[in-house]
């Protein structure tokens, strides 16, 4: 059946609360307004006020309540209304939910979701226009995922929900109202597994998130040119597939990474660093990075447009990678 994003999340959310009487969800705006993006829609009513939380403006509070509950035993959904907010509770993810089986010997697991939107959208301007998979990727201890479709969507929170260990889940706010086939029997997504988008031979396209639909815009537009692209989906972060990436750019012998967030120290340029290292004797050209350029996020739609990844900035790195 198809659905949007948002509902897909919804299912997978409803579910497993269903499954697991000890899943419940607790953010701004979750129960009583059915969440800032309507992703909760319907489950107050269906689970009650006790698994399903409206908590004060107070990031750093209720994702510190969240991280107490996981070490009680419980099942905690923690939404973010962005992943901007995320910084008022960093203290807490990095600090207490990362750390806390390492420095407990193994005693106390963090079965948690951190989720929200992720990156930029439209006139959200600096402070709200941020892509933070880097910050997160880059804390041991912490699992990152960046779903692009509603079928990934559903079958990876479902995983992330069961998974004994913190989760960040991020969503971009464009997404919500995408459309996708998800099928209506239960299935779970592994994390750490890519997917293979679209077969080709000449160049690697590899990335996650919103920017898939520019990438396989950009494909298609490329194999009228007949440039062949293989298309890469970096379903999660870390754990990294990286070995999906590495076989396919050993057949194409090129790679361009997509990443919204901006470029210096970036999940991008940490996977250009590796296949530059692990795939050095198969690469006919250097890595290309499409990135967020290097500025805060414009208010104004024309200076956010051109700051923004895009299908065309997409085609002129493979162009690059190809020598053209």
């Amino acid at each position: 059946m198809e659905i949007t994003f948002r509902e897909a999340l919804n299912q997978a959310m409803s579910e497993e609360m269903r499954r697991d009487e000890n899943v419940f969800l607790i953010g701004e705006e979750v129960a009583q307004y059915n969440g800032a993006y309507k992703v909760s829609q319907g489950m107050l009513e269906e689970f009650g006020e006790r698994r399903v939380v409206d908590s004060p403006i107070t990031e750093e509070g209720f994702t510190g309540l969240g991280v107490g509950a996981a070490m009680a035993g419980l099942r905690p959904i923690v939404e973010w209304m962005t992943m901007n907010f995320s910084l008022m509770a960093i203290d807490q993810v990095v600090n207490n939910a990362a750390k806390t089986l390492y420095m407990s010997g193994g005693q106390f697991a963090i079965p948690m979701v951190f989720r929200g939107p992720n990156g930029p959208a439209e006139y959200l301007a600096a402070q709200h226009s941020q892509a933070f998979q880097s910050i997160y990727a880059h804390i041991p201890g912490l699992k990152v995922c960046a779903p692009s479709t509603p079928y990934d969507a559903k079958g990876m929170l479902k995983t992330a929900i069961r998974d004994d260990n913190p989760v960040i889940f991020l969503e971009a706010e464009m997404m919500y109202s995408w459309k996708g086939d998800v099928p209506e029997e239960e299935y779970l997504i592994p994390l750490g597994e890519a997917a293979l988008r679209n077969e080709g031979r000449d160049v690697t396209i590899a990335g996650f998130s919103k920017p898939m639909r520019d990438i396989l815009e950009a494909a298609e537009l490329l194999e009228k040119r007949g440039i062949s692209c293989e298309v890469i989906v970096i379903r999660s972060i870390r754990p990294l597939d990286e070995e999906t990436i590495y076989e396919s750019v050993k057949k194409t012998n090129r790679i361009v990474i997509v990443d919204e967030a901006w470029p210096v120290a970036s999940v991008g340029a940490w996977l250009s660093s590796i296949v530059t290292k692990n795939c050095f004797d198969y690469l006919d050209a250097p890595p290309e990075l499409v990135a967020l350029e290097d500025v805060p996020a414009p208010y104004n739609r024309q200076l956010e447009i051109s700051a923004s990844v895009s299908t065309d900035k997409i085609v002129k790195a493979v162009e690059t990678a190809s020598y053209l």
